[in-house]
């Protein structure tokens, strides 16, 4: 026999997702609230916050749900292409809207700034990327740019690459980023190499190498924090 449940539009108005937010504000929701706001509605056994209820209880956290896919998200019993485009949406604008309040921190002072100007960036991607910052003398940050992308093992750059814009930029210090998609943050003996041929390059060019970051969904490890550079 089907289990029956009590239908939002029975529960009292203080506890409605919806006029719970216009009524109390959006701190006050919880993340299956939030997220049944936004499918709207569950199934004839089950409540939107069941449903959402459901879906956060299969998966770790709020990160590990926007990277399902649409195809994950549909099987569950009440999740359409619609609602499960509309979750991967919203969560979506949230990390855009993270690297956007990031962003404002231009200038460099710790290795900790550097990981949070480039987590959302590259700390949760599935594959290897290389990109660079260029600073000023101010270690104010007057670009960033993608130099490789590579697999989920490693990933290639080209010193060329790297100075060509440093020089057309007047960069004097570069902090370089990659990520590690198997979160470890442990450098490998290709990632030192290649950090003392970059390091070499730049002292040639008066272009000082400041860090390099290997970074991670949560957590990242710096070669000028461990001595290295």
């Amino acid at each position: 026999m089907e289990q029956s449940h009590f239908p939002i539009t029975n529960w009292s108005e203080d506890d409605r997702p919806r006029e719970k937010l216009m009524l109390k504000g959006k701190s006050v929701l919880s993340d299956a609230e939030l997220i049944a706001i936004l499918i709207g509605s569950g199934s004839r056994n089950e409540s939107a916050v069941d449903l959402s209820k459901r879906i956060l209880k299969s998966v770790d956290n709020l990160n590990a749900l926007g990277k399902m896919t649409i195809s994950q998200l549909t099987t569950f019993k009440g999740i359409g292409e619609a609602k499960a485009i509309t979750i991967i949406a919203a969560l979506e604008l949230g990390r855009r809207r993270r690297e956007e309040d990031v962003v404002e921190l231009k200038k460099i002072t710790s290795s900790k700034i550097a990981f949070q100007l480039m987590q959302p960036i590259i700390g949760e991607l599935p594959h290897e990327e290389f990109w660079v910052l260029f600073l000023n003398n101010s270690n104010k940050v007057i670009s960033k740019a993608q130099l490789s992308k590579g697999g989920i093992a490693g990933t290639i750059v080209d010193v060329r690459l790297i100075f060509k814009p440093a020089l057309e930029t007047g960069a004097t210090g570069l902090i370089l980023c990659h990520n590690h998609p198997s979160g470890n943050t442990m450098p490998s003996e290709a990632d030192r190499q290649m950090t003392k041929k970059i390091k070499a390059a730049g002292e040639n060019l008066d272009v000082k190498v400041l860090d390099h970051l290997i970074i991670t969904e949560s957590k990242y490890y710096s070669f000028a924090d461990e001595g290295i550079l």
